[in-house]
């Protein structure tokens, strides 16, 4: 069994398809063959049967029973009794014994059930049977009780007589063989034309199937994402769900390897210019020492400090990529609730830390989020980094935290508006900011975290100058009852 099961699960889906058709109408077909054999069996046994019952239930069959019982004392075949032309007809005792009656064609072998009938029957039941003659030829056997017989001489009871009728069932049997050969004929050219038909709808049911078939295997092959399925727009099945989904995969697919490819060389650009600046530092460093011509302490200590600037733009840089490169499926810490109030403040002391000469003056009310504690605080920092960069010195930084808002205001030289719809892009960076420190990947990060936790950032030009970034994230002014983690 195990075996089969294997085998039918190596067959192609085409040729399972048909077995199941095949298989289920056969199983309807045989169903109807069957009901209607049967159908057709009592119908003509139903006929056999009211023609024995008519040919036993005339009056005075006791009487001409009898008279045939008693000529057969001196004959074996009674020709007195009731005479039925082409059928069995005997007369039979409660003890068995038989008296043919008439043309008879033949014997009766009479059974135990006829012997109980006609003893405790009664004259108004009719037993039936298949039984056969002693040649074995196949009979539908009739018996009617009589009733005890009498010696009018003596006027002393006698046995228990019963009248046997029985017709031949070679008719019958050749009319039920020559239907069921018949139903057979019509079942099987039905299972053939079903096993066809089911093989016809699966290879059209499954042509789209084959489409998507030799676009994976193409894709697997050539690794060319732009192949797509063609589909219907009104059509709603299964094949086009699955087309659909297909081709919004690729889609999908070849977006994120552009980007991919797109993030690749972005960053080998951006990390070829601290890259060459260290390799030439490091080589003027090490010719002065080759050569052992000492540069001048001041130029050295400029070399040496531009050296660390470079490695630590070098590693603020390697920092962003990492985070860009996370998933939402690995990201470091479990999303929970946060105080954003404490997570700006955090930020606001590493700000003031970098922007010492400038004023930063903040406003903020509770509110509690869900997101990522590490990745929060690094967003609010790159934005408030952004804000310390460009401004002017001794200028101010406005902070504002209100109802889920926050605001961060400077005073710089703002954002050109045709240059605000990328501002969210990876490593974009104004040319006015090129000369600066900074990969152009901060607000990319900050867009992404903002992003996952349900909220919005935007960027803006301030009224007066400078520009203000807005972020609002969704949650409370007050933390939930339990602060579990998510």
């Amino acid at each position: 069994m195990r075996k089969l099961v294997r085998r039918y699960r190596a067959l192609p889906i085409r040729a399972r398809l048909a077995m199941l058709v095949a298989s289920a109408v056969a199983f309807a077909v045989a169903a109807v063959s069957v009901t209607c054999w049967f159908i057709v069996q009592g119908q003509l046994y139903s006929e056999v049967d009211d023609q024995l019952e008519k040919a036993v239930s005339g009056p005075g069959q006791l009487q001409q029973a009898q008279l045939a019982l008693n000529d057969c004392v001196s004959t074996p075949q009674a020709t007195s009794g009731p005479q039925f032309q082409d059928r069995y007809s005997q007369v039979v005792t409660d003890d068995g014994t038989v008296c043919l009656i008439g043309a008879s064609p033949g014997k009766v072998k009479i059974v135990h059930a006829d012997k109980k009938e006609i003893k405790n029957g009664n004259d108004r039941s009719i037993y039936f049977r298949n039984g056969t003659d002693e040649d074995g030829n196949d009979l539908r056997v009739s018996t009617r009780p009589l009733g005890p017989t009498f010696n009018r001489n003596t006027g002393q009871r006698g046995p228990d007589i019963g009248l046997v009728v029985a017709v031949n069932l070679k008719g019958t049997h050749s009319t039920l063989n020559k239907l069921a050969l018949i139903l057979l004929l019509v079942s099987g050219i039905g299972v053939v034309g079903a096993g066809a038909a089911g093989l016809a709808v699966a290879r059209a049911g499954l042509r789209p199937v084959d489409k998507l078939t030799e676009a994976v295997e193409h894709v697997a092959r050539t690794e060319d994402l732009t192949i797509r399925i063609p589909v219907e727009d009104d059509s709603e099945d299964e094949v086009a769900r699955l087309s659909r989904s297909f081709n919004s995969m690729t889609a999908s697919l070849a977006s994120s390897r552009d980007l991919q490819q797109q993030l690749i060389a972005d960053a080998g650009h951006e990390l070829r210019t601290p890259l060459t600046s260290l390799r030439t530092n490091i080589e003027l460093l090490t010719r002065s020492e080759e050569t052992g011509r000492p540069i001048p302490p001041a130029d050295r200590k400029a070399l040496l400090a531009s050296v660390k600037a470079q490695m630590t733009e070098l590693a603020a840089l390697i920092g962003d990529l990492q985070e860009l490169s996370r998933s939402e499926g690995q990201r470091g810490e479990r999303v929970q609730v946060v105080p954003l109030l404490d997570t700006v403040e955090a930020a606001l002391r590493r700000a003031r830390l970098r922007g010492p000469e400038l004023t930063i003056a903040a406003d903020l009310k509770p509110w509690y989020v869900r997101a990522e504690p590490s990745a929060l605080e690094r967003a609010v920092v790159n934005i408030l980094d952004n804000a310390v960069k460009f401004s002017p010195e001794g200028g101010t930084v406005e902070v504002r935290l209100a109802d889920g808002e926050l605001t961060v205001r400077d005073h710089g030289p703002g954002i050109p508006a045709d240059e605000l719809p990328h501002v969210f892009d990876r490593f974009w960076r104004s040319p006015s900011a090129r000369a600066l420190p900074g990969s152009g990947l901060g607000l990319s990060i900050v867009a992404r975290t903002v992003q996952q936790a349900g909220g919005q950032v935007v960027l803006a030009r301030a009224e007066g100058g400078g520009t203000v970034a807005t972020v609002r994230l969704p949650g409370a002014p007050t933390p939930p009852p339990e602060q579990t983690e998510i």
